[in-house]
């Protein structure tokens, strides 16, 4: 068992009614869709963290609105434990840059989803549409990490 849950944050953004998400498997090892985001970094706000973590997954700039959702994942096997808070964002240019590429080269792919096609993809956690589309303020205790 790890000593205690590991931080993140992450990026609920939507723009013309599309959700942002991103591809976090090196080597393409999986099909498993996240909001962008990602660790805390002590001696930062959370706001700034996600900002940074944003920036770095996906080249945009954003400003950071209140929470919406706190997820917890969790793995029995290895004792991992992770406390994610999603925080609603607005992106500062209308655009995905081009020239963009991750600088530690986890995130390979960033695309919006409608919300159809949000249930043609895996992705975690399971409630992020619902927060996402309705608004909501949203807990996931304890789900399942997923590879």
């Amino acid at each position: 068992m790890s000593a205690s849950p590991r931080l993140a944050c992450r990026a609920v953004i939507l723009r013309d009614d599309r959700l942002l998400m991103v591809n976090a498997w090196p080597g393409h090892r999986s099909d498993l869709w996240c909001a962008p985001g990602g660790g805390v970094n002590p001696g930062a706000s959370l706001p700034d963290n996600l900002a940074r973590e944003v920036h770095e997954e996906t080249g945009l700039s954003v400003h950071v609105g209140p929470p919406c959702l706190v997820n917890e994942y969790h793995d029995p096997g290895s004792g991992f434990h992770q406390v994610e808070i999603f925080f609603r964002c607005t992106m500062t240019a209308p655009e995905l840059p081009d020239d963009w590429a991750d600088p530690e080269g986890i995130v390979h792919t960033r695309r919006f989803f409608s919300r159809e096609e949000m249930a043609g993809i895996r992705f975690k956690p399971d409630s992020l549409p619902e927060v996402a589309w309705n608004r909501g303020m949203g807990y996931d205790p304890l789900e399942l990490l997923a590879r």
